[in-house]
């Protein structure tokens, strides 16, 4: 099983390598658009330069994956590093045409293949791009600042610098890359199933409990609580707070199901990013 968990991780490292170098080869690079991240700033740097951008991009990376490596450990660092070293490589030595001249295509499905790289490459524990790793240390550090807001302070910094080496309408283009790839690389982690936890709080929690388990075939938790001041103005009536994890497409359903049974039922809706374990598939009803 070890083995074979190698393997998995080493292919998916493999596709998203191929993957990447397809975006920015077979699109990007002819019509002179940039990704964000390191590869964006790998890019501008090779323009402004003209040193190899297959060197520049595992150049600039280093002290990135030195940070990995003290950080986030020598197995995550060294798979890293074996990624960028196969991306440089792949953009070195491998041929990919120039698929469509068509700048609005370039741009989607620049950004999509290089998504999907991205993705597949992070499914087998490595990065193609450092900044996941410097964004993941000074949101640890600061423990205020996301992920997120880090890689999107950095990117908004390259694309302006785009602006000015490349020219308005191709860092828009560039912005449109970006887009695309986020969205791609957040569908190979995340999947067409994207889960919503509900949290439903009812003094009819165990016609509820029942409707969600046997009707609906979903699992769920509940807790014991008190309310506060509500409209009713009952203090400390008890509630049975039921919360459950449900896929997009059954929400309405399960609210459906929920408010027919309470129409006063009080529902908290928010995004799950992941889930292990537990009742995540639905049960057949008997």
């Amino acid at each position: 099983m070890k083995y074979r968990g190698t393997i998995v991780d080493s292919l998916l490292i493999i596709l998203g390598i191929l993957s990447a170098g397809m975006g920015l080869k077979g699109f990007l690079l002819p019509s002179h658009f940039i990704d964000g991240g390191v590869t964006g700033i790998s890019i501008l740097v090779a323009d402004a330069t003209k040193l190899p951008l297959s060197v520049l991009i595992f150049v600039i990376n280093v002290p990135f994956l030195i940070l990995g490596y003290r950080k986030l450990g020598g197995v995550f660092a060294f798979k890293s590093a074996a990624a960028i070293a196969g991306l440089s490589l792949v953009l070195a030595f491998m041929h990919f045409p120039d698929v469509t001249p068509d700048k609005l295509l370039t741009a989607v499905f620049g950004g999509v293949f290089i998504g999907a790289g991205i993705g597949m490459a992070i499914r087998g524990g490595a990065v193609l791009d450092g900044t996941e790793i410097a964004a993941l240390l000074v949101s640890k550090k600061t423990q205020v600042v996301r992920v997120s807001d880090v890689i999107l302070i950095l990117n908004v910094v390259i694309f302006g610098a785009a602006v000015f080496q490349l020219g308005v309408e191709k860092a828009l283009y560039s912005i449109l890359t970006y887009l695309s790839a986020s969205k791609m690389i957040d569908f190979i982690l995340n999947g067409l199933e994207q889960y919503t936890g509900m949290t439903v709080v009812s003094t009819k929690g165990e016609q509820i409990r029942i409707a969600i388990t046997q009707k609906l075939g979903r699992g769920v938790t509940v807790y014991q609580g008190k309310s506060g001041y509500g409209k009713d103005g009952h203090i400390n009536a008890p509630r049975e707070i039921i919360f459950t994890v449900a896929t997009r497409l059954e929400v309405p359903l399960l609210k459906k199901e929920i408010l027919r049974i309470d129409p006063a039922a009080f529902i908290v809706q928010q995004s799950v990013d992941d889930t292990t374990g537990g009742l995540l598939k639905r049960k057949k009803s008997h």
